[in-house]
């Protein structure tokens, strides 16, 4: 497999046109920020966690490709943007010439990424949906005004700070995230995104882990 194509794909102005639309329109429906910067973060931190597992160049590559595209099916509609994005990035992918093999298993980890309807199925899909589901920070919100706070802004807006550890003596993936409980109380968050959280705990032990999430010092679970 060609090590690069994550590289060239950040580059590419097709992506960035597809992200950056998808982006906009979520905006503009009130939805939390969803850009290349997201898609980015998703991307390195899928990659990284493969890599602390001991996984091969093979499938942390798969795993940064498929984390950078995950969202593109927004550019269609938020609605089952998971499914629409997997075809999306069939079509993308078909240029780098990716075996089938190769290319089959980074559109079943974008298709299997959403909470509503999908699982992980193996560490790519594990690794991407641990980096997507655990990039909970503030600076995602952008509606201005508090008071028109929806769940999910609430909640990324009362993370002052959130981290994702990977400990191998325990075999746990463990989230640490410190909130303002004076905007969301940590039985709020566990409550907006416990579907998350436990897609979180299946993703983990697909990769032979246990997850962790730890608010403000606490253990939740």
């Amino acid at each position: 497999m060609n090590e690069n194509i994550y590289k060239e794909l950040k580059k590419s102005e097709e992506v960035k046109a597809y992200m950056e639309q998808g982006n906009h329109s979520l905006g503009v429906l009130g939805f939390t920020e969803h850009s290349c910067r997201h898609a980015v973060k998703v991307a390195e931190t899928a990659g990284k966690i493969l890599k602390k597992l001991g996984y091969g160049k093979r499938e942390v590559e798969l795993a940064k490709v498929a984390g950078l595209l995950h969202d593109v099916g927004n550019c269609i509609n938020r609605s089952d943007h998971a499914h629409s994005g997997a075809l999306m990035a069939m079509h993308i992918l078909q240029k780098y010439k990716l075996s089938p093999r190769d290319t089959a298993v980074i559109i079943s980890a974008i298709g299997q990424h959403d909470e509503g309807t999908g699982s992980a199925v193996d560490p790519v899909s594990a690794a991407v949906i641990l980096a997507d589901k655990t990039d909970v920070r503030r600076n995602r919100v952008r509606n201005p005004i508090r008071e028109n706070f929806d769940k999910h802004d609430r909640v990324n807006y009362a993370a002052i700070s959130s981290a994702l550890s990977i400990h191998m003596d325990k075999k746990i993936i463990q989230l640490n995230i410190e909130l303002d409980e004076e905007i969301c109380s940590i039985m709020d968050y566990f409550e907006i995104f416990m579907q998350r959280m436990l897609m979180c705990k299946r993703a983990s032990e697909m990769l032979g882990m246990k997850f962790k999430l730890m608010a403000n010092g606490n253990k939740i679970c």
